[in-house]
């Protein structure tokens, strides 16, 4: 009989995580670690990068890499799936989890500028990304794409709209890519809704507050993706691909 262990486990395995410094990226690396994958830690910040990957190597014994990467640029991106297959020799697992959702005064406000970086870091480089590394995968016996959303691309806000504009077309392109990349290449969504990281600082309510908005009444934690992202990443989805996955406390108006 297969054990939910063994499903999940992912030793000998190699491990992108965009944005897996801080957040929620931070928690699908270390679960990804604590399963027996390989991790490459890659955002823009490489001391960040290499905190966190002392960290990861020091609690679970596995090999962590740090990779300075601005997912925005295509020449970062192949750098980084490069980087990645010369240190580790493989690649079964990409998380694209870097993302950007800049605040504005109003539409009319939003400069091109803006919306060509959000554009660029929430879609643009997640598709190069996960081309290089689907190419890869399907020519070295397969593997697994996790793409990190939002909630927000299904309920745009006026927001954030931009941004919900982005990662509606990252759930196109998990879609798209379940297909190419079928069958031997899993491609997956998670859509978070309100969560509790640095970027959320700006508009989260009091940590002692109920999230009004939120059926549960409370943001929600990293940790609380992290057991999702290892489960798309494992052999315990085996028959799950091109899934739009929401992860947000029950949200299903505009908040």
């Amino acid at each position: 009989m297969t054990t939910l262990d063994s499903l999940h486990d992912l030793t000998g395995k190699t491990a992108i995580v965009t944005g897996g410094s801080r957040g929620i990226g931070r928690a699908i690396a270390q679960i990804l670690a604590e399963a027996g994958a390989d991790v490459v830690i890659a955002s823009r910040k490489l001391d960040s990068c290499e905190l966190a990957a002392k960290e990861i190597e020091a609690s679970t014994g596995r090999r962590a890499l740090a990779v300075a990467c601005h997912v925005g640029n295509w020449d970062d991106c192949d750098a980084l799936v490069d980087r990645t297959l010369e240190h580790f020799g493989r690649l079964d697992i990409l998380v694209n989890n870097a993302g950007m959702s800049p605040l504005y005064e109003n539409l009319e406000s939003i400069t091109e500028d803006l919306y060509d970086k959000t554009f660029n870091v929430n879609l643009k480089g997640p598709f190069r990304l996960a081309v290089r590394s689907g190419a890869h995968m399907v020519a070295n016996g397969g593997g697994s794409i996790i793409n990190v959303g939002t909630a927000g691309s299904l309920t745009a806000s006026v927001r954030e709209l931009p941004y919900a504009c982005a990662k509606s077309g990252l759930n196109a392109l998990t879609v798209g890519l379940a297909d190419a990349y079928a069958p031997t290449v899993r491609v997956n969504a998670i859509l978070p809704g309100p969560f509790r990281t640095d970027l959320s600082k700006a508009w989260a309510p009091p940590e002692d507050e109920e999230a009004q908005f939120v059926p549960l009444k409370r943001m929600g934690r990293p940790e609380e993706v992290a057991p999702l992202a290892l489960h798309l990443a494992s052999a315990a989805s085996s028959f799950t691909t091109g899934a739009i996955i929401r992860v947000d406390g029950g949200i299903t108006k505009k908040v």
